[in-house]
């Protein structure tokens, strides 16, 4: 199915990107269904140590699986397994850009997310034919090595820059999301505060209502 604007927008209000760290005894797509069952309303699948054929067995069943849901899914990095999986989109950082014209490759109709830590960056994403922006770390992380902090300020900034809804990603948990209020991010993207739990399902439903209060509060 093809996404609205609108459709995008709403989906950043809390954003789940997968980690299979902390998975133990359980299965990502087990995991993937309590995050959705409990109101995650964008999902993009991050994998950097499975094989191809793996990842793209898993990208086709997750897609099966948010369909049913009805929520948009993307692939990390990976634009050859999001159109092999017919997944909803990618998601590019900006070394994944680099010399690539990621719209064209995609076509008009995937959703196109791309990371921008500065207003520059920002803008060239959108005239690149981003629909979203993904914005961070906000608090810090513990999933990318090399990811340096982005002050609350410079969130605003690149959220007064464009158009597109920007999501706000970087150590996010229930303690410090409502702290987004106010930047005019659309939402927040969680890894930790969703896949490390014990009930992913409950985390999400918690995580949801500080998110949509957190949205509201912009205006």
């Amino acid at each position: 199915m093809k996404f609205t604007e609108d459709d995008i927008r709403r989906g950043m209000t809390l954003y789940a990107v997968t980690d299979r760290s902390w998975l133990g005894e359980r299965t990502l797509v087990q995991v993937v269904e309590q995050v959705l069952r409990g109101g995650a309303t964008f999902l993009q699948l991050r994998e950097k140590e499975l094989d191809r054929a793996a990842f793209l067995a898993e990208a086709r069943e997750l897609k099966g699986l948010t369909a049913k849901y009805r929520v948009p899914f993307v692939i990390n990095d990976d634009i050859d397994i999001a159109l092999e999986s017919d997944a909803d989109g990618v998601h590019l950082g900006q070394t994944d850009l680099m010399g690539r014209d990621a719209r064209t490759l995609i076509g008009p109709d995937k959703i196109l997310g791309i990371t921008a830590n500065t207003v520059e960056l920002a803008v060239a994403a959108e005239k690149a034919g981003a629909d979203y922006i993904g914005a961070g770390a906000v608090f810090g992380t513990t999933t990318k090595q090399n990811a340096k902090n982005l002050s609350l300020d410079i969130l605003r900034d690149i959220c007064q820059a464009v158009t597109i809804p920007v999501v706000a990603i970087g150590g996010i948990n229930g303690d410090n999301l409502p702290r987004l209020a106010g930047t005019g991010a659309a939402g927040a993207a969680v890894v930790s505060a969703l896949f490390a739990q014990k009930d992913p399902e409950e985390a999400a439903r918690r995580l949801r209502a500080l998110a949509e209060k957190m949205v509201t509060a912009h205006g």
